[in-house]
């Protein structure tokens, strides 16, 4: 599958995750902090974050970007 699409490195990671182990890593304070997204400081939970990023598209892509640039070990 990755061989699909190359230079994409959230191919095959699915935000469920992404979400999950950034917030292992950073917690959401620092999360909301670190983006400027007031929905991770103002009492977030983990359903309640995830649904904000699927309808908010400008929120997901800061925090894919986050991801790739904290996350992804190359």
């Amino acid at each position: 599958m990755s061989k699909e699409q190359p230079n994409n490195p959230l191919h095959g990671i699915k935000l469920a995750t992404i979400l999950e182990e950034l917030y292992v890593e950073f917690g959401w304070e620092e999360l909301g902090y670190a983006l400027n997204i007031k929905a991770f400081l103002n009492n977030p939970t983990y359903k309640s974050s995830l649904k904000f990023l699927r309808t908010t598209p400008w929120a997901r892509e800061k925090v894919e970007q986050f991801y790739v640039k904290n996350m992804i070990r190359k």
